[in-house]
C-alpha cells in the first residue's frame, strides 16, 4: 500500500480509516518492528555495517540468541541484509538495507524523544504507582 500524495498529511486514525486493510498492516508492522530490540538493533546499523559480536557488545542486555532470533525477524522483514564472507573463523555483516534506512530517521527521532522524555515518563510512572498503592 501506497500512497501516491506526498503533501497528503495522514494520522493513523485517517490511515486506519481511509484505507481497506491498513489497521492490520500497521498493527503486524510495530507487531514485528517496535518490540524490544529491533528498532534499537536497526539504528545501530545506521551508520555502517556491523559484525554479530559488535552488535551484541553494544546493545546492553541482549542475548546471543535474542540477538540471532531479532536479525533473523529484521531479514525476513528486508529491513536488514546479512552477509557471510569467506574467512576463518567465518565474517558475518549485518547492514540496514534500502527499506531499512527509510526507517532511521523515524527511528532515531523515536530513540531522541524517548531520552528527552524519559524524566517525564518516569515521574509520571511514579506518580501512577504511588497512587495506586494509596488505594
Amino acid at each position: 500500500m501506497t500512497t501516491t500524495d506526498t503533501n497528503e498529511q495522514l494520522t493513523v486514525h485517517g490511515m486506519c480509516h481511509d484505507h481497506l486493510g491498513a489497521a492490520e498492516i500497521i498493527r503486524d508492522t510495530f507487531a514485528k518492528i517496535a518490540d524490544k530490540w529491533s528498532l534499537l538493533i536497526l539504528g545501530m546499523l545506521d551508520e555502517a555495517p556491523l559484525r554479530f559480536t559488535v552488535l551484541r557488545d553494544s546493545v546492553p542486555g541482549i542475548s546471543h540468541r535474542m540477538l540471532t532470533h531479532t536479525l533473523r525477524n529484521l531479514e525476513r522483514d528486508g529491513l536488514v541484509s546479512r552477509t557471510v564472507f569467506a574467512a576463518v573463523p567465518p565474517k558475518v555483516e549485518y547492514a540496514a538495507t534500502e527499506l531499512g534506512r527509510t526507517a532511521i530517521p523515524a527511528v532515531t527521532a523515536l530513540a531522541k524523544w524517548a531520552l528527552e522524555h524519559s524524566d517525564e515518563i518516569q515521574g509520571n510512572r511514579t506518580l501512577f504507582d504511588d497512587r495506586l498503592l494509596g488505594d
